[in-house]
């Protein structure tokens, strides 16, 4: 399967050898200083691997993400998306060119000739009948003068472009939402894993108070409460098995598959991947799909704001029409019967009681919008690059010192245990430590998947790759075919 580097949407849509005028990327000022380096962490400078999943080193997880790539309904309608957006490209090219259409009639009409009496039958009516066939072939073209017909078309190459970067951009949400869903599912069977040997270690622990109680060594206080606990054990354990029924469901509807819950689960986690390349903040506007997107719609409302303006200046045509006319269809095809025109046709508005002049403050509104939201769109992109970066070192020290705290707390347990053994310490104590202890793994399982998670945010805020898996667009140029 091609594996595509996430670069300007400009240089993925092929449209054809001199079919249409390519807009130049050329980026809105964001108005706003950008530092030279990225300032919650140090990242390397370098390039993205497209498909960055495999850092992660879970075969089974690139197989997944490739396989919701390739059957993903949400990414089937962006893709169908895209190829209304190239016939609206293709729409709007024809324009340019004259349109020539073939046409036949026939005609056969009967006339009376009124107050004209035949001598020796003056109670008839003089009459006749017409027959008339004719073919034609009309050309028409309207001559592009002022460019606004080639703008109105490089604003739709424009937003052709923007849905290419949309389709990326669904592409490479995509494999985020897939990955995520598998952690969540890695995540879960774990917690699962560990709430069974919870209910296991707590129904040991009954089973020594009772008998000890029947013994007569402990109260009936000690039993209800290693009772209560290991009940608690059991729910904890009923809505683990719930969530990840509920994760894998939902994993499968990324894969374009029936929710059955029947699917294969990740037994564990997998581990952190290496540092990530980042290269400098000025480069994230030419590599997020988002981006591109916006930049892309800035470009075609700018083209729409010249095609307004436009209108307000004449337009040229010229129609041409030839062929024959004839009473006969044996001399339909002879040059003899042929006829032909040519219309020349100069529309200049005069008054439209001011549409025109509205059409071109809308169009001014439309641009200064557009340009907002593309200045809000980059520095929402740089927030979420600085704000994975800082919570990468956040989380890398919350799963150390959460790993510190499942060793003590398990050595606090089975200490607790022996105390309780030889009478130093009440069951209260056992059963702290034995909550405890069960919260902090749980805890350390949640936040191993919190960071992987948030190297997926990591690398869908920096432009990650993603994996395409056919053309966006099937097509060679913007030729109209009709």
């Amino acid at each position: 399967m091609p594996v595509l580097r996430m670069v300007p949407v400009v240089a993925l849509v092929a449209l054809g050898a001199g079919c249409v005028t390519v807009l130049p990327v050329d980026r809105p000022a964001l108005q706003v200083p950008i530092p030279e380096a990225w300032t919650a962490a140090e990242v390397a400078a370098g390039d993205l691997a497209p498909d960055w999943w495999t850092d992660f080193g879970d075969e089974n997880l690139a197989a997944a993400i490739e396989t919701a790539l390739e059957r993903n309904l949400d990414l089937r309608a962006a893709s169908a998306r895209l190829e209304q957006a190239a016939a609206d490209a293709r729409t709007a090219s024809g324009a340019l060119r004259p349109t020539i259409q073939a046409s036949y009639s026939g005609s056969r009409r009967k006339q009376n000739f009124v107050g004209f009496p035949i001598p020796g039958a003056e109670d008839r009516v003089l009459s006749t009948v017409f027959t008339n066939q004719g073919i034609s072939l009309d050309t028409t073209w309207e001559v592009d003068l002022w460019g606004r017909l080639r703008t109105a078309e490089q604003a739709a190459l424009a937003d052709l472009q923007r849905s290419a970067a949309d389709l990326r951009g669904a592409q490479l949400s995509l494999a985020g939402q897939t990955a995520k869903a598998w952690f969540a599912i890695a995540e879960a069977q774990q917690q699962v894993f560990l709430s069974e040997a919870t209910v296991e270690s707590f129904g040991e622990s009954v089973a020594r108070v009772r008998d000890r109680f029947e013994s007569g060594v402990r109260p009936a206080l000690d039993l209800r409460q290693a009772m209560l606990n290991l009940s608690n054990a059991r729910a904890d354990l009923a809505q683990r098995r719930q969530q990840l029924d509920a994760s894998t469901r939902q994993f499968q509807v990324l894969l374009a598959q029936y929710a059955g819950g029947d699917i294969a689960t990740p037994p564990d986690l997998p581990g952190m991947p290496s540092s990530v390349p980042g290269g400098i903040p000025a480069n994230l506007v030419a590599r997020r799909p988002d981006l591109a997107a916006a930049e892309r719609q800035v470009a075609a409302s700018e083209a729409r704001l010249r095609v307004a303006r436009r209108d307000l200046l004449p337009s040229f045509s010229l129609t041409q029409n030839t062929g024959t006319s004839t009473n006969s269809l044996r001399t339909l095809l002879n040059g003899d019967f042929g006829v032909w025109g040519l219309v020349g046709n100069v529309l200049a508005p005069l008054w439209q009681g001011g549409r025109l002049r509205a059409e071109i403050s809308r169009a001014e509104a439309r641009v200064a919008e557009v340009l907002a939201t593309y200045v809000n769109t980059a520095l929402l992109a740089y927030s979420e690059v600085e704000t994975a970066l800082a919570a990468e070192e956040y989380l890398a020290d919350r799963v150390v010192h959460l790993t510190t705290s499942v060793e003590q707390a398990r050595a606090a347990e089975r200490l607790a245990d022996e105390r309780y053994r030889t009478g130093l310490d009440t069951y209260i104590t056992v059963l702290d430590s034995q909550r405890s202890a069960f919260q902090a793994e749980s805890q350390l399982i949640a936040a191993r998947r919190l960071r992987l998670e948030n190297r997926v945010d990591l690398y869908l805020a920096l432009g990650g790759g993603f994996e395409q898996l056919e053309p966006p667009i099937a097509m060679t140029s913007l030729e109209a075919n009709d």
